[in-house]
C-alpha cells in the first residue's frame, strides 16, 4: 500500500475506536452478522446461501463472528440440520480457524445420518484433532462407498491412512457421487496446502472415469499438489493429439497444472471462448462459470483480453462478471475509462434491479485498483446495506484497511486471505453462495 493510500485509509477510519488484535471488523458490522445468524436459526431465510457465503468470507477477520457461528453450529448439530448452507459455512470456517470447539461438534455430526453431509467430511480434512480418528475410521469401513471414500480422504489428508483403502474404493464411486465429492471435498483441497501423496492413486482412478474437463482438472490439481507428476504428463500427451479444440483445452489444463504464474512458463497462445472456459470450470457447464477466464486474467494473458472486452460491452456494468472484467482491463490493459464505470456501479448508478447487489463487489474492485479514496468511504455505506453481500464486501475492505494500519494479523492467515479482495473464493461465497 502506497503512502497516499495509507493516508486516505487512516483519515476514513480514524473516527472508529481501535479494535482488538483479533477483531478488525467494527462492532456494528459484527452485531449485524450476529443478528442475521440468530434470525436464520429461528426461521430459515430464502437467501441463506448468500448469508452463509458472506459469513464464510468474513469469519477469518473476526473472533466474535466465529463465536456466533460456533454457537449456531452447536444448535444445528443438535437439530441434525446438516443440509443447511449455514451449517456448511460454519463448520468449514471453524475448521479453517483451527477452533478448539469444532472437534467435538464434528464427532457428533459424523455420527449422524450421512456422516453429517460432505461439508462435515470436508471440515474434518482441516481439523487436526486426533479425537476424530475413531469416527473417521469407522466411516471408512461403511458399506456406502461415497461415505467411506470421503472419510478415507480425510484420513489420508490427516496422515492417518496410507491411501491403499482409498484407492480400492475409487472404482466404486458413481458419477453422481463423484460430482459431489469433487465440488465439496476436492475443490477446498485444491485451494489448500499440499496434501500427502498417498491420495494420488485414488485420484488417478477417478480421473480415468471423469468426462468433465473442469472436474478432471480439480482432481489433477490436488494430485499435483501432493507431488504427483502424472496429471501433467497426461495433459501434455492429450494436448498433442485429437481435434484442435481438444488440444487447445488440454494445453490450458497443462498450463494450470504447471502453475504458470509462479514458474514463469508462458501462458499458451490459446484464445479462450465461452464454451472452452465453461468446460474448464468445476461447476456444471450450464452455469457458464468464468473461473478459468479470470485465472488467465490474473496471469495477464493477452489473449484473454477480447473475452474480457466482451464482458464490458454493456455500460452501466450489469453483473459481477462485467465488474471483474473491468477490474482486470483497467489494471492490466490500459482501459482507464472503465474505472468510472466501476465507480458508478459502486454508487449504485446502474441499470436493472440487481444494481444494489453489485455495489459491494464494485467497491472491492476499486480497492484492488488502489482507489482507496473512493473505496474506503463506500465501505462505510455498505455496512448498512440491506444486501448482506454488500455488508461482507464492506467488512472486507474495512478489515483489510485496519489490518494494514495496525499491522495486525488474523488467526486464520493463509490461502483464504488473498492479497486481492476480489479473489475467486470471495466471489463464489459472497456473490453466488457457492460454499465449497
Amino acid at each position: 500500500m502506497g503512502k497516499g493510500r495509507e493516508q486516505v485509509v487512516e483519515t476514513t477510519f480514524a473516527r472508529r475506536p481501535q479494535l482488538a488484535r483479533a477483531e478488525v471488523i467494527d462492532k456494528a458490522t459484527r452485531v449485524r452478522f450476529e443478528n442475521e445468524i440468530d434470525a436464520a436459526l429461528k426461521r430459515r431465510p430464502p437467501n441463506e446461501a448468500k448469508l452463509a457465503g458472506a459469513l464464510r468470507a468474513v469469519a477469518p477477520f473476526s473472533a466474535s463472528i466465529r463465536n456466533a457461528m460456533a454457537e449456531a453450529l452447536g444448535i444445528m448439530v443438535r437439530r441434525a440440520s446438516f443440509k443447511r448452507e449455514l451449517y456448511a459455512a460454519s463448520v468449514r470456517a471453524l475448521a479453517d480457524a483451527s477452533d478448539k470447539r469444532v472437534a467435538s461438534l464434528l464427532k457428533a455430526a459424523l455420527a449422524g445420518e450421512e456422516a453429517g453431509s460432505s461439508a462435515t467430511l470436508s471440515a474434518a480434512c482441516f481439523c487436526t484433532d486426533p479425537s476424530l480418528a475413531p469416527a473417521l475410521a469407522k466411516l471408512a469401513a461403511s458399506r456406502q462407498s461415497h461415505l467411506a471414500f470421503g472419510a478415507e480422504i480425510a484420513r489420508v489428508v490427516r496422515g492417518e491412512s496410507n491411501g491403499v483403502h482409498l484407492a480400492s474404493l475409487a472404482p466404486m464411486i458413481k458419477e453422481s457421487h463423484r460430482i459431489a465429492l469433487c465440488t465439496e471435498l476436492l475443490v477446498p483441497l485444491a485451494r489448500a496446502k499440499p496434501v500427502p501423496r498417498a491420495i494420488a492413486p485414488a485420484l488417478k482412478v477417478l480421473r480415468g472415469a471423469e468426462r468433465h474437463l473442469g472436474r478432471w482438472l480439480v482432481m489433477a490439481e490436488v494430485a499435483a499438489k501432493a507431488g504427483d507428476e502424472g496429471p501433467a504428463e497426461e495433459a501434455r500427451e492429450k494436448s498433442r493429439v485429437g481435434p484442435s479444440s481438444a488440444r487447445a483445452a488440454w494445453t490450458l489444463v497443462l498450463w494450470a497444472l504447471t502453475d504458470a504464474t509462479r514458474t514463469g512458463i508462458a501462458v499458451p497462445e490459446t484464445r479462450p471462448t465461452v464454451e472452452l472456459i465453461a468446460r474448464l470450470s468445476d461447476r456444471p457447464s450450464a452455469d457458464r462459470d468464468t473461473t478459468f477466464l479470470f485465472r488467465l486474467a490474473r496471469a495477464k494473458a493477452v489473449l484473454c483480453r477480447p473475452m474480457l472486452e466482451g464482458c464490458v460491452k454493456v455500460v452501466p456494468l450489469a453483473d459481477e462478471v462485467g465488474i471483474r472484467a473491468a477490474l482486470y482491463l483497467s489494471r492490466d490493459h490500459g482501459r482507464d475509462d472503465l474505472r468510472q464505470a466501476l465507480v458508478d456501479a459502486a454508487h449504485g448508478d446502474g441499470a436493472g434491479p440487481r444494481r444494489e447487489e453489485l455495489r459491494g463487489v464494485a467497491a472491492a474492485a476499486l480497492w484492488d485498483l488502489g482507489m482507496a479514496d473512493v473505496s474506503a468511504p463506500l465501505a462505510e455505506e455498505l455496512t448498512a446495506s440491506k444486501a448482506i453481500g454488500n455488508v461482507a464486501w464492506g467488512a472486507l475492505i474495512r478489515g483489510t484497511a485496519m489490518r494494514k494500519m495496525t499491522n495486525s494479523t488474523s488467526e486464520v492467515d493463509g490461502p483464504l486471505l488473498a492479497p486481492d479482495l476480489v479473489h475467486e473464493a470471495a466471489m463464489r461465497w459472497i456473490q453466488w453462495g457457492w460454499l465449497e
